[in-house]
């Protein structure tokens, strides 16, 4: 094994993260102003703006879901046990001993059992109950077309506002992360160029070369 700087994160994929991103914000800061919590925008600018930009992020997801099933890279967000006791180990001790991270990055694994498993739970969690909760309540109860059960509008709310807040949450876990380990910088950077430093096996290390040059950009150990 040798590490290498390798394109390891596509154009689509970034470009994803990054719209994903803004797109999320935007939902939360508009969200925040639905419920009250600030009167930056108005009201009624609040709700057109979360209803357009839910709606373009619904179409991301579904292009980005397509992406992933048909490219493979699905089996990036698939948790394993092996070496997740080490990683919730280095995370709640090992840091704070100035330990070395017990994870290499790998070609055909670009997350560590832990990053795995909370993708993986936002994707198919916390993603769900915002999808869901947000249709109903978009277009069966604004749209008076709900004749159920009267308490079902405020659950509807709950459920939303509650998968909205465990977003936050998860977002401030990933932004905490970044400042970790080798700093801010050198985390964002891979999600801006593509390239990261992975470990590559003889037979990875001979697929790229032979068949994908350009996506080898030097040697990380050299």
């Amino acid at each position: 094994m040798s590490m290498h700087r390798i394109m390891i994160y596509t154009r689509f994929e970034r470009l994803w993260h990054w719209l994903q991103a803004g797109a999320i914000l935007t939902l939360l800061f508009t969200g925040l102003r639905i419920h009250g919590i600030h009167t930056l925008i108005s009201f009624e600018t609040a709700v057109n703006i979360h209803t357009a930009v839910a709606t373009g992020l619904l179409i991301l997801w579904a292009f980005a879901t397509f992406w992933l099933f048909t490219t493979g890279n699905w089996r990036h967000y698939m948790p394993t046990r092996q070496g997740l006791w080490r990683i919730v180990r280095f995370y709640s001790y090992g840091i704070f001993q100035g330990e070395h991270h017990p994870y290499r990055k790998a070609f055909w694994r670009k997350h560590n059992p832990l990053q795995a498993a909370a993708y993986l739970g936002v994707k198919v969690v916390i993603f769900p109950m915002v999808w869901i909760s947000g249709l109903i309540y978009l277009y069966l109860v604004l749209g008076g077309t709900w004749t159920g059960l009267v308490n079902f509008p405020p659950a509807v709310a709950l459920v939303h506002t509650l998968a909205a807040f465990a977003l936050i949450l998860f977002l401030m876990i990933h932004l905490y992360m970044l400042t970790i380990g080798k700093g801010f910088i050198h985390h964002v950077t891979p999600m801006i160029d593509g390239f990261d430093e992975v470990d590559l096996s003889v037979v990875e290390e001979a697929y790229l070369e032979a068949d994908e040059p350009g996506h080898i950009k030097d040697n990380a150990d050299g």
